[in-house]
């Protein structure tokens, strides 16, 4: 990682105006004047954020024979976190400035006497313990409802499938168990946009080891995770691995490190793993009755395996990917704004525009967008000038334009722009699709 690495505060507003402008990210209920902390993905943030998760399953999943994955639900009992001890201890210490009545984590400021809102020293109240779980009520009658919980993390749906996974599926441990699904945390000061929010989409897998092997898994794992993000184009001066300090670890780990990015306001996290050791097995088999361990025949031993667990949040990663994509440049003593997306992320793969908007070409320009949807998510554009156009596709990251023109009526051919140099070719339409198959391999 490069040492001159530096935020860039400015890239913050260039993308969450970018985000609403172009479709990525809109402020959720904002007719209604919006509702803090959540958020909507539009036409082209739904793409992205699609393909940031496919990009984590291939990966985690579909490329392994010893992961499998699973979807458990949003809502569980009380004693599933009881026993992992999220009701007891899953809080943050909140202080309140009783000058400007402004709410922070103390353990999130830099000077805990210090208020960052208004600068005034030693007006904090005593540090209390706020709860982040969310609670609700499963029933017909508030009054006689179950009291159940939105979960704050997916982890532990995977934890308490671990038997029935295990005998259904065959594995044997070395294997892992992978999810992607929404979380819930009631956080205290939610903010930088879609980065901390009280509800949002987790990637872990967990990923379950004989006890003796458990520490060169974890390195492996915490090498495989920085090796994802990087292969995806990630710029490798914006991306660290940081291991926690003893004093930063859960009292059940025995290692943890975090996937950093440098974000506008600097070194933030976009993945943590973490070796959780027999912790959470051990917890569900005591508080459910429940054997959750394996019996090794082969060595004649039954242990309670160790937990190896990658977990990354899908939306601050897609938001992680949009600001390290981001560039400008002048051509033509303008500036071009370019979003240099891998073109696995890429919402838009292609991008077909007719010349014009004359009957004469739409139907070849159609056929030609027929002949590609199948493959790829492919865009069809023909309102304004074909610069205008160009533009539009280089600022929401499409790779390939494909421009159907008065030519093509006699040569069956088109020209096909690349995003990032500009470069173009002349393709004709039987050749098409095996030159951008090659490209978008």
């Amino acid at each position: 990682m490069s040492e001159t690495a530096s935020p860039d505060p400015e890239l913050f507003d260039k993308i969450v105006n970018l985000s609403k402008r172009r479709g990525f990210v809109f402020q959720s209920a904002e007719i209604y004047g919006g509702f803090r902390s959540t958020y909507d993905y539009g036409p082209l943030g739904v793409l992205l954020l699609r393909n940031v998760k496919d990009a984590w399953w291939r990966s985690m999943v579909q490329q392994r024979h010893d992961v499998v994955g699973l979807d458990a639900s949003i809502l569980s009992p009380p004693q599933v976190w009881q026993a992992s001890g999220h009701l007891a201890n899953f809080s943050d210490p909140l202080v309140d400035c009783t000058n400007c009545n402004a709410r922070h984590r103390l353990d999130k400021l830099d000077d805990p006497n210090v208020c960052p809102a208004c600068g005034s020293e030693g007006t904090f109240t005593e540090a209390r313990e706020f709860n982040l779980m969310f609670k609700t009520h499963a029933g017909p009658v508030t009054e006689t409802a179950a009291e159940v919980y939105l979960r704050p993390e997916t982890a532990q749906g995977m934890f308490i499938n671990f038997a029935n996974v295990l005998n259904t599926s065959r594995k044997r441990p070395p294997f892992g168990i992978a999810q992607i699904g929404k979380s819930f945390r009631n956080e205290i000061t939610p903010g930088n946009f879609v980065f901390r929010t009280r509800e949002f989409e987790q990637m872990e897998m967990e990923f379950f080891v004989p006890p003796a092997e458990s520490r060169q898994w974890y390195e492996y794992w915490c090498q495989t995770r920085m090796d994802w993000y990087l292969d995806l184009g990630m710029d490798p001066a914006k991306i660290k691995l940081r291991a926690h300090d003893d004093d930063e670890l859960s009292h059940y780990s025995s290692g943890t490190s975090d996937v950093e990015y440098l974000f506008p306001w600097g070194w933030d996290e976009l993945e943590g793993i973490a070796n959780r050791g027999d912790f959470d097995l051990t917890q569900h088999a005591t508080h459910s009755g429940e054997k959750l361990d394996f019996f090794d025949q082969a060595n004649n031993e039954r242990y309670v395996p160790h937990v190896i667990e990658p977990a990354a949040g899908a939306t601050r990663t897609a938001m992680a990917f949009l600001m390290d994509a981001y560039d400008e440049e002048v051509v033509n003593d303008d500036t071009r704004t370019v979003l240099r997306l891998d073109h696995r992320l890429a919402p838009y793969k292609i991008a077909v525009l007719p010349l014009s908007k004359k009957d004469t070409l739409t139907p070849t320009a159609m056929e030609v967008f027929d002949s590609l949807k199948g493959r790829w998510m492919v865009d069809y554009d023909e309102t304004q000038s074909i610069g205008k156009r160009y533009a539009r596709q280089d600022e929401v990251g499409t790779p390939y334009c494909i421009t159907v023109d008065f030519e093509t009526l006699e040569d069956r051919a088109v020209t096909v722009r690349e995003r990032d140099t500009r470069e173009q070719d002349r393709v004709s339409l039987d050749q098409l699709e095996g030159y951008l198959a090659e490209r978008l391999s």
